[in-house]
């Protein structure tokens, strides 16, 4: 009962930070869409933030965690507030690799044997966050875990269970469509 209460408080949190439109919207695929998830307002909203972080860290095995991984762009500021608030250690993973400095696609430490968890924003098939789990697991870390913020239910799910992954998704677009 308290997951369905926090997953509507956090729908309520969406909507009234203006993340969550309802319309006709052509996505960066190029499908169109009844709604629109605008995930920087959420991130820029303290309080929308505070309760993805409070709803994302309940779900974390403290015990077994090794470090809370955050994807570039959206899944940065979510993975650093979760790590803030659960103390895990923050791994980012960079779109591309940097060719100056310490280069490579992770900012923070990693080891093998390491247990990350993905923080995503939003999922739609799955690609980047898949991408991300595959580079993880080259490097010799566990990754069988992404929380996601919002899944559009457009096989993300079944992607990444192919893949050994469990998706764990805050809100369901099924859910945010119920409430429009």
């Amino acid at each position: 009962m308290q997951e369905n209460n926090e997953k509507d408080e956090l729908i309520e949190a969406l909507k009234k930070c203006e993340a969550v439109k309802f319309g006709q919207f052509t996505l960066a695929s190029g499908k169109t869409s009844k709604y629109y998830v605008d995930i920087k307002k959420a991130i820029s909203d303290p309080v929308t933030l505070k309760k993805i972080s409070d709803i994302a860290s309940a779900r974390i095995d403290l015990t077994t965690t090794s470090r809370i991984g955050g994807v570039a762009l959206g899944g940065v500021p979510l993975a650093t507030a979760v790590s803030l608030k659960t103390e895990i250690p923050l791994l980012l993973i960079r779109k591309d690799a940097k060719a100056y400095g310490t280069g490579g696609r992770f900012v923070g430490d990693l080891e093998e044997g390491d247990k990350v968890i993905l923080i995503e924003d939003v999922t739609t098939s799955g690609g980047s966050v898949l991408e991300a789990v595959n580079l993880l697991r080259d490097f010799g870390a566990n990754v069988d875990e992404v929380i996601t913020v919002v899944d559009r239910e457009e096989g993300a799910e079944a992607n990444l269970w192919n893949e050994n992954v469990t998706l764990n998704p805050l809100v369901r677009a099924s859910d945010l469509l119920k409430e429009e």
